[in-house]
């Protein structure tokens, strides 16, 4: 029942924070909050500029659920690295992290941002301590927005539509199965947004002498065609 005091008046979360922000109450967070947008203004232009990391999950016959944490490189799309993992820890996106700084081409003193959503694994003391370690800037996605993650979203889709098409019964099978998907994605897959190379042609640099190589083919074919049908106009005359 409504008691015969006053009306109850309650406050926006934006009166609030205008107040506290006002009064000096509110600090730089040590991460960047990436507003929501079907693409990124300022695009990469090389490799290691920007890596996407997310989990994604997968059932295992009587193991119950695993959760995949991947990092990948923003502009070529290459797996830098990955690790089945039995939860979504900090110390998990860690072990990640601490592969992809091992297996890139990094050159010394260079330091990508990392993107990643706001799952509890990423918004954790630990991880920011960590990230703040290795002089890695953190950015995080707008919540309930996911769109700005959406390569690796895509890859996570895309590896799914095929490896979810079978059962695993251990992590040492499904482990087999995500080696062998890396690979074939990695160094096999032509990408159609890379102007049909594969992500590793893009993320060590191939990717030029490709289609340098791919344009000289093509002219060269135009040209034997050319020739051909000129010949056969000659014989017919």
């Amino acid at each position: 029942m409504r008691g015969d005091g006053p009306p109850l008046r309650f406050v926006s979360e934006s009166t609030v924070y205008r107040i506290l922000k006002s009064q000096g109450l509110v600090t730089t967070p040590a991460y960047r909050l990436l507003e929501a947008a079907d693409h990124f203004y300022n695009p990469t232009t090389a490799p290691n500029q920007l890596w996407q990391t997310d989990f994604t999950y997968f059932k295992i016959k009587q193991w119950g659920w695993y959760y995949l944490s991947t990092v990948l490189d923003d502009y070529s799309r290459y797996i830098l690295a990955w690790e089945l993992c039995p939860g979504m820890q900090a110390v998990d996106v860690e072990r990640t992290v601490q592969a992809d700084l091992q297996a890139s081409s990094l050159k010394e003193g260079q330091r990508p941002r990392i993107l990643s959503d706001n799952g509890s694994a990423y918004v954790s003391g630990h991880l920011k301590a960590y990230l703040k370690g290795k002089g890695m800037e953190h950015i995080r996605c707008a919540p309930y927005h996911p769109m700005t993650q959406g390569k690796i979203e895509r890859y996570h889709r895309s590896m799914k539509n095929v490896l979810l098409l079978e059962h695993y019964y251990s992590p040492d099978e499904l482990m087999s199965r995500l080696t062998e998907w890396v690979a074939y994605y990695n160094h096999q897959r032509y990408h159609e947004s890379l102007e049909n190379v594969r992500p590793a042609d893009m993320y060590w640099g191939r990717q030029d002498q490709i289609l340098a190589k791919r344009h000289q083919i093509k002219q060269s074919s135009l040209l034997k065609r050319r020739k051909s049908h000129i010949f056969q106009r000659v014989q017919s005359g």
